[in-house]
């Protein structure tokens, strides 16, 4: 209790606290252009490409106004973007080529100017090899003054140009088409990731402001496909990681604030991707593990309607089953308990062997199923005389339902190629029936 009053008395944390929250702001709004620009490797050259950028400043005006270290790191930031550009497009080089290049080269440039400003008359008094790997603690009102300031800046320009980059981000061919000058834009964009880049190195350094640009835009991108509310909650997150991690490191024993808003952000976007609702792992799990289960469902009333069609009425062993349809043996206990409780197949012991028999309802879903099945194919097969889609569901699974308008013409196909299902409980152009098997 008294490291909390402590922390919200101390003046100095309380600038660290405002200075990171707007980091972290600015941050995940330009983090999000970035990574749907696919420029997330982009923001890690820029960083190491703004050292020698502050080394100079340093070596010119002899003083540590941030002010300075940002217009410095901003033209050595902009350099290595000219340069990655001009390599690509003059010469035979891909761009990640392009990226490793320019990375090496300007932060060996960055470490020679370090190495000498360390030997010079002012070097113990300079501290900046602590833009390495940032320090958050020696952040000043002046510093979060400036830092405020262009967060805020680099704010506004997005919600103000938002139509412009989501054109830029996400079909450039088209906005170029309607006359937008993409390249500006993209070079616009370039400079304002160079400056969002530049405000965190004092806080998460050299190395680990990429994490602080990319990781909540990554992270939001689970949770939503449109982009504003992307924005928004990258910046939310970006925020609470840049609060959390200045808590953590006060209340800690003196661990760094840059390692932990990093690994604040790098837990949320953990989160995100287990526990999102539709792209997370968790999620995802679910389906496929409902996917398996119908799909097994599926096999099994296929191949009793197979032996019907066959003109094979007789029960069937759970062995013969596994051996026309291959699955674990779990799941296949799994699909004829649901079809068993859905009253589809009945299952009884003779001998110690376990027999399967389609009961009349189920022998109308295993004819629904199969034709499903069988109109895919051939609505594959002909899809550009049919037009539309009867894989329609999320999980890419066939649709339980042929759309009416479809229907005839994949009945018509089906006949061409004698494909229609040669047993049928009822009549042979019995309509689908919604709701298929699905759970």
């Amino acid at each position: 209790m008294a490291e909390i009053e402590k922390f919200l008395v101390d003046p100095n944390t309380l600038w660290v606290l405002m200075g990171t929250i707007l980091l972290g702001l600015s941050s995940g709004v330009i983090g999000s252009f970035a990574f749907l620009r696919k420029r997330g490797l982009m923001g890690d050259v820029l960083s190491h490409a703004a050292l020698p950028g502050i080394c100079l400043a340093f070596m010119l005006t002899g003083s540590k106004n941030p002010f300075f270290f940002l217009i410095g790191a901003t033209v050595t930031g902009i350099l290595a973007s000219l340069a990655i550009h001009a390599i690509t497009r003059y010469s035979r080089i891909k761009e990640d080529t392009a990226l490793g290049l320019t990375l090496s080269v300007f932060f060996g440039i960055g470490i020679v100017f370090l190495t000498q400003v360390q030997h010079s008359d002012q070097g113990n008094q300079s501290g900046l090899d602590k833009f390495l790997f940032g320090q958050s603690a020696s952040l000043v009102g002046e510093d979060v003054w400036v830092m405020g300031g262009v967060a805020i800046s680099l704010l506004l320009f997005s919600l103000l140009f938002f139509k412009e980059f989501k054109i830029l981000c996400f079909d450039p061919g088209f906005g170029r088409s309607l006359g937008f000058p993409i390249g500006i834009l993209d070079t616009v964009l370039m400079i304002m990731l160079v400056v969002a880049v530049v405000i965190g190195l004092q806080a998460a350094g050299v190395v680990l402001v990429v994490a602080l640009i990319i990781t909540p835009a990554a992270a939001a991108r689970y949770w939503t496909e449109r982009l504003d509310v992307m924005l928004a909650l990258s910046a939310v997150l970006g925020g609470l990681s840049g609060a959390l991690g200045t808590v953590l490191s006060s209340l800690s024993f003196h661990l760094p604030t840059g390692p932990l808003i990093v690994m604040a952000a790098t837990f949320v976007f953990v989160i995100s991707m287990v526990f999102s609702p539709r792209r997370g792992l968790l999620a995802k799990a679910i389906r496929l593990a409902r996917v398996r289960k119908q799909l097994a469902r599926e096999r099994v009333l296929q191949s009793l309607y197979e032996r019907r069609e066959q003109g094979d009425f007789g029960d069937v062993e759970a062995e013969a089953l596994l051996h026309k349809s291959p699955m674990p043996p779990r799941r296949l206990r799994s699909a004829l308990i649901f079809l068993q409780k859905n009253k589809w197949v009945r299952m009884y012991k003779r001998r110690g062997i376990l027999h399967i028999r389609l009961t009349e309802e189920g022998s109308v879903q295993a004819y629904d199923t199969v034709l499903r099945q069988r109109m895919t194919e051939v609505w594959m097969m002909h899809e550009s005389e049919i037009g539309g889609s009867i894989r329609d569901r999320e999980d890419g699974m066939v649709a339980d339902h042929i759309p009416p308008d479809i229907f005839d013409p994949l009945w018509n196909l089906l006949l061409r190629h004698g494909m229609e299902p040669k047993w049928n409980p009822e009549s042979p152009a019995a309509p689908l029936r919604e709701g298929g098997i699905s759970s």
